[in-house]
């Protein structure tokens, strides 16, 4: 496995490094932005461990850039900055986790080996799957509709996975919350319905035939529409 880190600070960096080498990772080291994002956009990576608070370029321009050019690579950021509305900022913006520094670093190996799993897609039910005209290789890592591709970040698959191994059952925003992000958020944060209505923009806006769909006051629940 090949990770990125992008950290300016000069010891952190270099423990990281180090710590993930241990630990059986082949590690790059960018300093600042601007190199990270050059080598995210021109390598191949398994998961990219991004610093917010970087010199020239930051984490979050870094991510923009990465989603915008449909890069699902997985990103756990890194920052000091512990409020509620920054982790549901960074998250939002596409991260699949947000570590706080400073930090234990079996904890970040934990993180890091979890996403890792979850891409690989080490799970009993079938590698295809299919409700109505959707479809979803889980192997490849591909979903369509009607025959035509569908570009996701590597959250939204996830999300889909899960609406999809659970198909006709309402899904609470506490079990989705735990199940795609490993995290309890606060109720009045609308990072789940912001995510599902951009899932919901893919997969369901340009079909006649609605998916995806809210039960009110309960959840989210992907239908098998009747034939």
């Amino acid at each position: 496995m090949k990770l990125l880190v992008v950290e300016d600070e000069h010891k952190t960096g270099n423990y990281l490094r180090q710590g993930l080498m241990e630990a059986g990772f082949v590690v790059d080291l960018a300093r600042n932005g601007a190199d990270g994002l050059h080598l995210a956009l021109t390598e191949t990576y398994d998961l990219i461990i991004l610093d917010i608070m970087l010199p020239g370029l930051d984490g979050r321009n870094v991510l923009q850039t990465l989603r915008n050019a449909e890069k699902d690579t997985p990103v756990i950021f890194l920052s000091a900055r512990d409020q509620v509305a920054d982790r549901v900022s960074g998250l939002e913006l596409g991260a699949d986790d947000y570590l706080i520094k400073p930090f234990d670093f079996t904890e970040l190996l934990a993180r890091i080996r979890n996403l890792l799993r979850r891409r690989s897609g080490r799970r009993d039910e079938a590698d295809f799957m299919v409700i109505a005209d959707l479809k979803m290789d889980r192997k490849r890592r591909q979903v369509s509709r009607a025959g035509k591709r569908i570009s996701l970040t590597a959250k939204e698959f996830i999300l889909l996975e899960l609406f999809m191994l659970n198909a006709g059952e309402v899904l609470s925003r506490s079990q989705i919350a735990s199940q795609v992000w490993d995290i309890n958020f606060d109720s009045d944060t609308n990072i789940i319905d912001v995510a599902i209505r951009r899932l919901r923009g893919k997969i369901d806006d340009d079909y006649d035939v609605k998916l995806l769909k809210t039960v009110r006051g309960m959840g989210y629940t992907l239908e098998r529409p009747e034939s």
